[in-house]
């Protein structure tokens, strides 16, 4: 599995993959948050993404801290278009959210008072990105069909592995399976109903 902490691997990569660690690279946003244990989530490190997709950010963000991370993500990033800065709670957790243009992509900066590795977004990076290792090609090309269809991302996984039920609980369920058994759960695509068929 990759140091999803460790974003060289960004730098041989997809033509965006690329893109995106220059970008991240002349913002600095890294360097910014470090004290907050930053990984990049979402369809960009998996390269599954569409031209408009983001780069998510998910941050550790201690209770005690969210204010002066607030007042971090104003001072460095309000100047930015479509800034946005957002309190909601999510999975019972307080959460910042800050939302941002710059060096060409739309950017997501999450903050919770839980381990980064342990938010659903790295959870379902690394899920994802398991599935796709022992599906192959095919898979990730019916993903990006399905999301190209409208699907959002967890929704195309989880049709595709035909889970039931909420597609973002539903794909946790994999959490920690062997490529073995990954494998030998994978539908094959050949006989699956053609990608976008059910909406």
């Amino acid at each position: 599995m990759p140091d999803w902490r460790d974003l060289t691997y960004l730098q041989t990569g997809t033509t965006r993959q690329q893109q995106a660690f220059r970008a991240i690279a002349r913002l600095g946003i890294v360097s910014t948050l470090q004290n907050y244990t930053p990984i990049l989530a979402g369809t960009i490190p998996l390269a599954i993404d569409l031209p408009g997709s983001d780069l998510d950010i998910i941050c550790e963000v201690p209770p005690a801290a969210l204010p002066e991370y607030r007042q971090l993500l104003q001072r460095h990033y309000g100047h930015f278009p479509d800034f946005a800065l957002t309190e909601t709670t999510l999975q019972e957790f307080p959460t910042i959210v800050c939302s941002f243009r710059a060096e060409g992509f739309i950017w997501e900066v999450f903050g919770q008072p839980q381990a980064s590795v342990l938010q659903n977004a790295v959870r379902h990076l690394i899920v994802e990105h398991a599935v796709l290792e022992a599906g192959g090609q095919a898979w990730r090309t019916a993903v990006r069909q399905l999301k190209q269809a409208g699907l959002k991302t967890e929704p195309a996984f989880a049709q595709l592995l035909r889970l039931p039920g909420d597609p973002y609980a539903a794909l946790l369920t994999l959490e920690g399976k062997t490529p073995r058994e990954l494998q030998a759960l994978l539908p094959d695509l050949r006989s699956a109903e053609s990608p976008g068929a059910r909406q």
